[in-house]
């Protein structure tokens, strides 16, 4: 991958001449069936984007509680778009249409805020990296439409849910109007994300992405870091699914709960926990008084998972 990076032919992706970083674009668009794609640095910024284009200032998004773009992304779709939130509680951060057909409140008037889009994300971080059922989402997706909303989804993790479906990208990306998937995480890539959408969006989203102050020259160096994940690093999240499987049967957890690469813990002092795993060379995120999160990726063997076990096993117990 850095032979890549240093190999990569480059231009000034403000004028949309950097090579690489337009292939990636096109690649990605390609996969998951959409128009056209923008490279962006991170997810939070790919999914602030797809909101943008979405809601307008005063309107609201209405999302799971758990969702990572309303407990993860420091409240950037108010200060920077005029967003406001309302959410719904979802199980293990899954989809339930009657939840989102009893809060939304599209054209609600001149005295309440009226809903502009229902945001999806797949598969769930915070809920343990669950994948959304299909038949939900096409339920959410049909509400939506029904009531004139837009639809963004999350997709930082789209990978892993088709690797554990056998469901193709194209197919867990349609119906939506904006879809971010991410290049870093499970693919390895060191930064970057990808929003894709229609070609009108796409330029819109461009224009925004330079007034958010994320305009790029040569990243093509970068780019070329996610046509490396994206050629090579997809197929293998499947042994990312099957050491986190093994990681929850050891340490205690329900491994038939875990349907990809992150694993939740319910421990009694979490912070404690992930200070002490630390303190061994095992990094975890404490993620809430009793939330635990560990996740599996391409840097971590089958002799990591061991060390990981060893070290957390007396840890979780003991606490």
């Amino acid at each position: 991958m850095r032979s890549a990076m240093a190999e990569a032919v480059v231009g000034d992706d403000v004028y949309g001449e950097d090579p690489t970083t337009i292939e990636l674009e096109r690649r990605v668009a390609a996969l998951l069936g959409y128009e056209a794609g923008l490279f962006v640095p991170s997810g939070s910024l790919g999914n602030q984007l797809g909101l943008r284009l979405l809601v307008r200032p005063g309107q609201e998004l209405v999302c799971d509680s758990l969702a990572h773009v309303a407990r993860a992304e420091l409240g950037a779709a108010a200060v920077f778009s005029g967003i406001t939130f309302r959410t719904w509680r979802a199980t293990r951060g899954l989809l339930d249409v009657e939840d989102v057909r009893a809060l939304i409140s599209p054209d609600a008037g001149p005295y309440l805020v009226s809903t502009a889009a229902v945001e999806v994300e797949n598969t769930h971080n915070f809920g343990g990296g669950t994948v959304q059922p299909a038949k939900q989402v096409a339920e959410v997706q049909e509400l939506a439409r029904s009531c004139g909303l837009g639809l963004h989804l999350d997709g930082a993790r789209l990978w892993n849910a088709q690797v554990a479906t056998g469901t193709p990208l194209a197919e867990l990306a349609a119906g939506f109007d904006t879809v971010s998937v991410c290049l870093s995480k499970g693919l390895g890539a060191p930064i970057g994300s990808v929003l894709v959408a229609t070609a009108e969006r796409i330029a819109e989203a461009r224009v925004w992405r330079k007034r958010y102050g994320a305009g790029m020259r040569q990243v093509g160096i970068l780019a070329a870091a996610g046509l490396y994940a994206i050629e090579r690093h997809i197929d293998r999240l499947a042994e990312d699914h099957v050491r986190a499987r093994r990681l929850a049967e050891a340490l205690g957890a329900d491994p038939s709960a875990v349907e990809t690469n992150i694993v939740v813990l319910d421990v009694s002092d979490a912070a404690a926990v992930a200070g002490a795993a630390a303190q061994h060379g095992v990094l975890t995120s404490a993620l809430g008084p009793r939330f635990l999160r560990l996740v599996t990726h391409l840097d971590v063997d089958d002799d990591g998972i061991d060390r990981a076990i060893e070290v957390l096993k007396p840890l979780v117990t003991a606490r």
